[in-house]
């Protein structure tokens, strides 16, 4: 077909530069993990508890032996009953709320030198140049996009990685924006069923570059803005809800958080109370409240940690609402 020239106006053509421009550009977190584990030569993977589903799910869907290991309550591993990974495993990292430390991942790599790292809580942490290590990326997680994901290749990849990732189709995310601009004129409550709809799609989603619309957006962010809006209300809630629980999740100010992470002895009734005030906050990740024993930390972290939103959308005021709505719960 030839190219249409002429006729109405497409979505404006936004000129700003991508933040990880020059990464690989996935449509998923998911499916990038899944395109990475494709291309390591290792039959074990060693995966943390407290992680989505999605992540061990698709490694064992990919043929790889999933190995869960255990977090101590400063984040450091605790290895199961097959010990530590080896040479030939890959181990899986996740900086959980920005905690994860350069420092902290060059320790890891000395002694188990292929990492896979999950950055979807820290989008501005950049990626180490290390061989065998991967660095995932999920944008959405921080911005209002349906979809896309980064990948940062180790250094020494194998050069045939590229002619692979360019033979991947290109990802249409049309379809799956209702519920964000949906959002933006109204409220959400009115589309979170389309929420959910578009979340159904990445359960069979198969390893696809990212789309143009979401590539588009991307291109229209102001980082720097972002950036400043978070770290700014994070320091808000810290200091009007200071952290007295057992918490390895704030001992570090991230370089741009994803999330105000607030410890509550009674956290799932505290959501509830929140919810309705519609104030609505996530549970991460809420099936290990059934699979895990309420003794262990992982459940603990689920069901009591609540990630309370310091996003750009906010300033003070929210900040302000949010705590003050903690603090009547609290009485």
């Amino acid at each position: 077909m030839s190219r249409e020239i002429g006729g109405y106006m497409e979505l404006e053509h936004f000129r700003g530069a991508e933040m990880y421009g020059d990464l690989y550009k996935f449509n998923l977190g998911r499916t990038a993990f899944v395109w990475i584990l494709q291309h390591v030569k290792h039959n074990r993977v060693f995966i943390p508890e407290y992680i989505c589903s999605s992540v061990p799910g698709s490694a064992a869907a990919a043929g790889f032996k999933v190995v869960s290991y255990g977090l101590d309550e400063d984040l450091e591993p605790v290895w199961g009953p097959e010990g530590a990974p080896t040479e030939e495993d890959i181990l899986y990292l996740v900086s959980y709320y920005g905690q994860l430390t350069e420092e902290t991942v060059k320790r890891r790599h000395a002694e188990y030198p292929k990492l896979i790292v999950d950055n979807a809580q820290a989008f501005y942490d950049a990626p180490l140049d290390l061989p065998g290590v991967w660095t995932i990326y999920t944008p959405r997680k921080y911005f209002g996009l349906s979809d896309g994901a980064y990948v940062a290749l180790p250094s020494d990849a194998d050069e045939t990685l590229a002619a692979d990732y360019g033979s991947l189709k290109r990802d249409r995310s049309g379809g799956r924006i209702s519920h964000l601009t949906g959002r933006l004129e109204g409220n959400a409550r009115d589309h979170y069923s389309e929420m959910l709809a578009a979340s159904d799609e990445f359960a069979t989603a198969e390893p696809a570059k990212m789309s143009l619309l979401t590539e588009n957006f991307l291109r229209g962010i102001d980082y720097d803005y972002v950036q400043q809006k978070r770290c700014e209300n994070y320091r808000i809630l810290r200091e009007l809800l200071p952290d007295k629980g057992p918490n390895p999740f704030v001992k570090r100010m991230p370089s741009a958080p994803f999330a105000y992470p607030y410890y509550h002895k009674d956290g799932v009734g505290l959501r509830k109370y929140l919810a309705e005030q519609s104030i609505f906050v996530p549970t991460n990740w809420s099936y290990l409240i059934k699979k895990l024993p309420e003794g262990s930390l992982e459940y603990k972290w689920s069901a009591d940690i609540l990630p309370l939103p310091v996003d750009q959308r906010y300033s003070r005021e929210e900040m302000e609402i949010i705590a003050d709505a903690i603090k009547g719960y609290s009485l």
